[in-house]
């Protein structure tokens, strides 16, 4: 049995996980932005104390920041301004006397995607892409995760792209200035409103640039598409795929590709088990 956090800017979700199913779940409100260091290592605690057992062997735990792998510790984390240079592992090891390990979060998401595959058609090079308020994007390799040298493989949204980056035009930020958000947009675009559909059509167009440095810099056999936009997939489908056929010169690895979509709830939480 093996505990799975994931740490977001506004909720901490909490899974004991068995043979890669949650047997148990518990989600809840994460702390206020001016809690201290101490006040939120407790508030972690109190959590895991809650739903450990046991049979728990060890504890992961995915947060969205920059992270020492090696030593278990986490940088300038999002939305948890006390978290600038934290030792985790040392502090959770020490209370619960279990091994921690830490990551990325988006590299829990796609260690958590890959393992939603069948075990005879697992992906050979997995690249999954989370498209929330951010872009997030982790690494598969033949059943290991890639996180280069210093955790940072995969960062491609903070690319420069049209004067700002591709995380601007590739996320939720996107939207911004249009007069909707994401949610209200795909409610439009489905309801034909011809501004929001060419919204989407736009989307799709700087999807597919983000995808064609994806198959230049990785080759992957299957590209997975999450978070909050990937629900919109019908909407920017067409626009992206067209894109990325006019711009990546290699047909013959576009002809092998595999895109999906995987969303859940489950999954970052089954992920931050696995690392």
């Amino acid at each position: 049995m093996t505990l799975g956090i994931d740490v977001g800017g506004t909720n901490l979700v909490l899974g004991l996980v068995q043979d890669g199913k949650i047997v148990k779940r518990v989600s809840t409100p994460w702390f206020p932005r001016e809690a201290s260091l101490e006040q939120t290592i407790d508030i972690l605690s109190e959590q895991i104390s809650g739903i450990i057992t046991p049979d728990t062997e060890k504890i992961g735990i995915g947060v969205p920041s920059v992270v020492d792998i090696h030593r278990g510790i986490v940088y300038d984390t999002a939305n948890i301004p006390s978290w600038t240079e934290v030792p985790l592992k040392d502090l959770l090891e020490a209370r619960f006397h279990l091994p921690v390990s830490l990551n990325n979060d988006a590299n829990c998401y796609a260690m958590g995607v890959y393992e939603g595959y069948p075990a005879d058609a697992k992906p050979e090079v997995l690249v999954v892409i989370t498209l929330g308020t951010g872009v997030g994007m982790g690494i598969v390799d033949r059943g290991r995760l890639f996180c280069g040298a210093n955790c940072g493989a995969g960062e491609l949204g903070t690319l420069p792209y049209r004067g700002a980056t591709l995380e601007t035009f590739c996320s939720k930020q996107f939207f911004a200035g249009s007069g909707w958000d994401s949610l209200s947009a795909s409610e439009a675009a489905y309801n034909g409103d011809p501004r929001a559909l060419a919204l989407f059509h736009d989307l799709g167009k700087r999807l597919g640039d983000l995808l064609t440095t994806v198959m230049f810099a990785y080759d992957p056999s299957h590209i997975a598409l999450g978070g909050g936009i990937a629900y919109t997939y019908p909407l920017f489908r067409a626009s992206m795929e067209a894109r990325l056929k006019r711009d990546f010169p290699y047909h013959k690895s576009l002809e092998r590709l595999t895109v999906d979509v995987c969303t859940g709830d489950d999954i970052p939480v089954i992920g931050a088990s696995l690392i």
